[in-house]
């Protein structure tokens, strides 16, 4: 019942945050190739330069970073931004289960993170324990912030990349 209540919830969350890369608010600043380093620097002007934009934009996985941290003109995504709610709703198991290095709510944690490898998930929160969750008194968003960088940071992990 607790496999399919995280699973519900994760569920939920993807489908609650919206567009992937949705231009932050007043206005439009990236144009059809999107948000990225190429956005940065052609911002919204139409025609070929967004083929040049785009391009830029996938020659690093800057994109990608942007959409999952909420840079480069991007929102918080999907990723950022379902990882929030997650933890606003599963805090003291995902807490639980991160100290133990296993447990449900890091495979939630993984499927909403694209992780291609829940064990070394599970193995990296366990290390990384003390700098997501330092005190009780942390906050969710000083919580959700720890877990993308440890969730991100680490290639191995495979997280974030479709």
């Amino acid at each position: 019942m607790r496999t399919l209540k995280t699973l519900l919830v994760a569920v939920a969350v993807l489908a609650a945050t919206g567009s992937l890369a949705a231009p932050k608010s007043g206005g439009a600043k990236y144009g059809s190739a999107g948000c990225g380093l190429g956005s940065l620097a052609f911002q919204n002007q139409p025609g070929g330069i967004q083929i040049i934009a785009a391009t830029l934009n996938g020659t690093s996985g800057n994109q990608t970073f942007g959409i999952t941290s909420g840079t480069s003109n991007c929102e918080p995504g999907l990723l950022a931004q379902g990882t929030k709610n997650f933890v606003d709703a599963n805090r003291e198991v995902l807490a639980k289960d991160a100290a133990r290095g296993e447990g449900e709510a890091i495979g939630a944690l993984a499927v909403l993170n694209q992780c291609k490898d829940m064990k070394a998930v599970g193995a990296a929160l366990q290390r990384d324990y003390a700098t997501i969750f330092p005190s009780e008194n942390t906050t969710n968003e000083a919580v959700t912030d720890a877990l993308l960088k440890t969730l991100h940071s680490d290639p191995s992990l495979g997280c974030g990349q479709g």
